[in-house]
């Protein structure tokens, strides 16, 4: 089986070129990369110790993950690859290849660690997409992951209003590039931005906004959610699973000790290669 979805892979390539994410603000990089890996073990992770990015795009995990260890291997079947390589430019512990989930490029049982973060809902079939991953892990190494959840810890009206946004995705994603891109903007611009700023002043009240749309975004730049609307209705295949639908792929790809983030995003999630799956 290949998979992937080539219509899904250049969009992204597009997505990239337009936000290679040299404009997000140090501090803000710093807080995405703190809510992203803050179940991941890094007392477990060591300057000695060799992991791949799993669809890497520019390269904006890797900058703060590549510092901490001896090797990263970044994997990603997109143009986005050579701006990776740009934005990695500075290190000389990083590798690269172009290569799908299929084709990943180590020996199996030969990683210390793994993470493929937002990547894996963008494949047909997610489940053999984490296996495929977790393959290339040595016996205990951890594997972060991060997949669009289906709104299992929302109320039901949230859902509503996400299945109406989701008649825009169908639409929009299946445009020229060129347009893809203007309306995206256009959605950031008069939906992304006022409801955030929005979110942002009710906190300021003591008014709770967990549940408020786009609340996530109150803290975060424009330019984020420039980059999130493109992501969001640009791409041609999104998957979302409920949190118990990612704990029985990763536990049925052979990880143990899984755990869960319990803020956003929704839903980040570690487990270790149990001991019987490490011949696999």
């Amino acid at each position: 089986m290949n998979n992937q979805d080539k219509n899904t892979v250049d969009g992204f390539g597009d997505e990239w070129s337009r936000f290679d994410q040299s404009d997000l603000p140090d501090a803000e990089q710093h807080l995405l990369f703190k809510e992203y890996f803050s179940v991941f073990p890094w007392s477990d992770i060591s300057k000695e110790s060799i992991g791949f990015d799993l669809g890497c795009g520019t390269g904006r995990w890797a900058k703060s993950v590549a510092p901490k260890v001896k090797k990263l291997i970044c994997i990603d079947p997109s143009s986005a690859l050579d701006i990776s390589k740009k934005n990695l430019s500075s290190f000389n512990n990083c590798e690269f290849y172009s290569a799908t989930v299929d084709e990943i490029p180590m020996e199996d049982n030969s990683m210390d660690f793994g993470y493929s973060l937002g990547v894996l809902h963008h494949v047909p079939d997610t489940a053999l997409g984490i296996k495929q991953c977790v393959h290339k892990l040595k016996h205990g190494a951890p594997f972060l992951l991060y997949l669009y959840y289906r709104f299992d810890n929302r109320p039901t009206w949230f859902r509503f209003i996400w299945h109406l946004t989701d008649l825009f995705r169908r639409v929009i994603s299946k445009m020229p590039y060129r347009l893809r891109y203007f309306a995206s903007q256009i959605i950031a611009f008069v939906v992304y931005f006022p409801l955030a700023r929005m979110s942002f002043l009710l906190e300021k009240l003591n008014i709770g906004v967990s549940n408020f749309p786009l609340s996530s975004y109150k803290n975060l730049s424009f330019y984020t959610m420039r980059t999130d609307a493109l992501d969001r209705f640009g791409t041609r295949l999104e998957q979302r699973f409920t949190r118990d639908e990612i704990k029985e792929m990763m536990h049925n790809a052979g990880l143990e000790g899984i755990r869960f983030s319990d803020s956003k995003p929704f839903w980040v999630a570690v487990g270790f290669k149990s001991a019987k799956n490490s011949s696999a």
